[in-house]
């Protein structure tokens, strides 16, 4: 607590250099990390919905969330390849 107080107060701070725009807190890496986060919170919430309110044991949940992984595989599988043969790829 007490080097922090000093980086402040001496203004050590001023001689970093500062982020580059590539890890910058609006940049499409930070906002793509920031929403790969966002969807794991999700799926944790819903890992525990199913198991802790549900009753569903936890072989189950991982099973419902396999199978939802391999079905949402297959539908942009399938996009992929209907806008591939529209646009001739």
């Amino acid at each position: 607590k007490a080097a922090f107080i000093n980086f402040i107060s001496d203004e050590e701070w001023k001689s970093i250099e500062p982020v580059s725009s590539w890890f910058g807190p609006s940049s499409f890496l930070m906002s793509s990390m920031s929403a790969l986060f966002k969807l794991s919170m999700w799926i944790r919430h819903a890992h525990g919905y199913l198991t802790e309110n549900l009753g569903i044991p936890v072989w189950g949940s991982y099973a419902v969330f396999g199978l939802a992984t391999l079905f949402l595989g297959m539908v942009l599988g399938l996009v992929s390849e209907v806008l591939g043969a529209d646009w001739g790829f």
